[in-house]
């Protein structure tokens, strides 16, 4: 009995913080202004589509498509495709990059809810004055097994983080 004691603490200890990690995660769009510069994570179909639909509200935005498997898309002028970056830390390099180019002190960052947490964790590590917000992607039309699927990935790719591994 005293050997699975600490492992049901350890248990319990993932399932609360993973509780945690999902209460945590922003559900709506912090604020975007009209002058924001806004960056979209690759990775999912429902981020760009989800930025684009921003952009038409916001169009005098400018607006980074960061990542891999991003160079398919046509794009309006106000758009630009970084596609060298291959995963959330080396897209928060490329950020960082181009925030830094730019002068920006505010950002705004699109990626899917579950996912925001870790891309934010990371970004502001990169870029530790800048103002980011987040505008987070709902995972719309997607079963419940799977939700919980991508959720549980994240939170140990964010434990995987918070201890140092960047590339996760």
């Amino acid at each position: 009995m005293k050997l699975l004691t600490p492992s049901l603490l350890v248990l319990f200890c993932f399932v609360i913080g993973g509780i945690v990690f999902k209460i945590s995660a922003p559900r709506q769009c912090d604020g975007i202004r009209n002058d924001d510069t806004i960056f979209v994570l690759t990775g999912d179909m429902r981020r760009i589509p989800f930025a684009m639909r921003k952009m038409h509200t916001h169009p005098d935005s400018d607006l980074y498509i960061i990542g891999a498997g991003a160079s398919n898309y046509e794009m309006a002028h106000r758009v630009k495709i970084e596609s060298d970056s291959k995963s959330t830390y080396q897209n928060a390099l490329a950020i960082r990059d181009i925030a830094d180019r730019a002068g920006l002190d505010r950002i705004v960052i699109i990626t899917t809810e579950d996912h925001m947490n870790r891309a934010k964790y990371l970004i502001s590590h990169e870029l530790p004055e800048t103002e980011i917000i987040a505008c987070p992607a709902p995972l719309v039309g997607m079963p419940p097994a799977k939700r919980l699927e991508r959720w549980a990935v994240e939170y140990i790719k964010y434990i995987a983080t918070m201890i140092g591994i960047k590339e996760s």
